[in-house]
């Protein structure tokens, strides 16, 4: 009966199994529309406070171990000393005294004497004098009229500073003499030592020049800074000259950008006693103001200044005015970070010109000049610098200029037949000006290694157009540097100065007489100099110079020929009062 029950119940279960399975469609495909999107929501969730309890049926109890260390004496010949720490030595830095005094002695009589003295009033202003000398006895070989000169000046000076602006004031004279001993070879007599005219003449000319000026700084304004200067300059030969410049500078940032304003004014005034060849005076003054509003950009690597410079030029002695536009416009964009940056530029001004600048520049002039000012009309320039290094830094430019009025250094014409002045015999120079244009490639290179040595060399090349003269008159045609400074030792110290000037074009002129080929060319030259130095303590030092070492028997200005080689030593004291 219990078998039968088994079959009955196996074969009801069979049979309801089969019919489920038969009951079961194939699914299809159907359309599913979504009605509304789907939007989830985020309920705000609560920290659970309760903590659960540990019910670890493993977990068991550590046991404490007991455990005792047995000591094996063991024989040793070690003693241990005491440590010491030990002490980094600082290195002293060196004291900066406030006074020096410099005083050295060479052939030639040459004489070098320079006194510096910066006085402490309170903790943020001092007065400081400075006084510099440098002459010479001359001695020029195959030079028969007295070649000395003296170079003397004198600066007072007054600095404050505080936390909104610093201010300074400065007056001084200056006084320097010079002689006109370049006379040409054919003004030399058969017997110069005994000849009556050469010997009568005294070619000295004494320069003077007192000046006052001042400048000042403020830090937290858009008036940014300013400064003045008066200089009144004079000669042996009664000339005079007053000479005021003036500049401010206004900056105010907007919209992150820095907007700038100069405005400035450059006046001169003066007279000569006499023309070079006629007894007339002659009076000028010339008045410049200038108005360079600019704005300067700065975008990541780039940097653009644009600005425009207004000039309104006068004349006063002939009632002339003139109005002039120039640009002012600057780029630079740093391509290789600081290895390389690119610029550029285009500006432009009226430059004033003075009896003081040119006499700076060549003493021999006569006391006789036709001062005007130079139309700088644009000078643009393309150039690239960077660093090679760390230590190596370089500056490679290319420029073209155009200039109306460039004043040009010319000689003089022969006039001593009729005026008998010391500079009227072919030895002194007059200021001639013609419309120039130049074209310059200049590059540069300086590695500075440590503080122990520095080098510096530079290039430039020059090429001249002009409209009347016949040449660029004493302009070179190259112009090339080289400087160092090394620390030998922390007694010795060197360094050298080297310079090569290429060739230039002067003429020679004279009422009586009639050259074949007027026009000569200075040959180029190169003059090297240098130095050498032993301080003895941070007081005391000791030092030669040598100048002129291959002694070239060269000449800056015609028939002007240069000291030969030259040595001068000299000892520095440094001091505090």
């Amino acid at each position: 009966m219990r078998f039968k029950a088994i079959k009955k119940s196996l074969f009801f279960s069979l049979f309801i199994f089969s019919g489920i399975l038969y009951a079961q469609d194939p699914i299809g495909s159907e359309t599913v529309t979504v009605v509304k999107p789907y939007t989830p929501s985020v309920r705000d969730a609560s920290k659970i406070k309760a903590t659960p309890t540990r019910n670890d049926s493993v977990s068991l109890q550590k046991k404490p171990v007991q455990y005792s260390i047995f000591s094996v004496p063991v024989a040793s010949t070690f003693t241990p000393a005491k440590g010491r720490a030990t002490t980094v030595e600082r290195e002293r830095p060196p004291k900066v005294y406030d006074n020096y005094a410099t005083l050295g002695f060479g052939n030639y009589s040459n004489v070098l004497a320079e006194f510096y003295s910066s006085l402490e009033i309170d903790r943020s202003s001092n007065f400081g004098i400075f006084l510099t000398h440098n002459s010479s006895q001359g001695g020029i070989e195959d030079v028969y009229l007295d070649d000395k000169f003296y170079d003397t000046e004198l600066n007072l000076n007054y600095n404050t500073r505080n936390r909104d602006l610093s201010w300074m004031a400065e007056v001084g004279a200056e006084h320097q003499l010079f002689n006109w001993y370049g006379l040409p070879e054919y003004n030399i007599p058969a017997n110069p030592e005994s000849d009556p005219e050469l010997n009568s003449l005294d070619p000295a000319q004494n320069y003077y020049s007192v000046y006052v000026g001042s400048e000042i700084e403020l830090y937290d304004s858009f008036f940014d800074s300013a400064n003045a200067r008066f200089r009144h300059s004079g000669d042996s030969y009664s000339t005079a000259e007053n000479h005021f410049t003036a500049e401010g500078l206004f900056e105010v940032e907007i919209a992150e950008e820095l907007i700038s304003t100069k405005v400035g004014a450059d006046i001169v005034n003066g007279k000569f006693d006499r023309m070079y060849d006629s007894n007339e005076g002659y009076d000028y003054t010339f008045m410049n103001f200038n108005f360079t509003p600019s704005l300067l950009i700065l975008r990541d690597e780039l940097s653009v200044n644009l600005g425009v410079n207004f000039v309104y030029g006068i004349d006063v002695e002939n009632s002339d005015g003139s109005f002039y536009i120039y640009p002012a416009v600057s780029a630079s964009y740093r391509l290789a970070g600081d290895y390389f940056t690119a610029y550029a530029g285009v500006d432009g001004d009226l430059q004033q010109n003075s009896y003081y600048n040119f006499y700076q520049q060549n003493p021999y002039v006569s006391p006789t000049l036709n001062i005007r000012p130079t139309d700088n009309e644009y000078k643009g320039y393309l150039g690239g610098k960077g660093k090679l290094s760390n230590a190596v830094s370089y500056n490679v430019r290319a420029s073209y200029q155009s200039q109306y009025n460039k004043a040009l250094f010319k000689r003089n014409y022969d006039a001593s037949t009729l005026e008998g002045e010391s500079y009227t015999y072919g030895n002194s120079f007059e200021v001639v000006y013609d419309d120039v244009n130049t074209l310059s490639f200049y590059s540069e290179l300086n590695v500075d290694v440590n503080r122990n040595f520095r080098l510096g060399i530079n290039a430039e090349f020059f090429d001249y157009s002009t409209d009347v003269q016949a040449e660029a008159w004493n302009l070179p045609t190259m112009r090339a540097g080289l400087n160092s400074d090394y620390q030998i030792t922390e007694k010795w110290y060197t360094g050298a100065n080297l310079f090569y000037v290429g060739e230039r074009k002067d003429e020679n002129r004279s009422i009586s007489l009639v050259f074949d080929d007027p026009i000569v060319t200075l040959d180029s030259y190169f003059d090297a100099n240098a130095h050498l130095g032993y301080r003895f303590n941070d007081q005391l030092s000791a030092f030669v110079k040598g100048s002129n070492l291959l002694n070239n028997n060269y000449q800056k200005w015609l028939d002007y020929d240069v000291q030969g080689i030259q040595v001068l030593g000299g000892v520095t004291y440094k001091f505090d009062y």
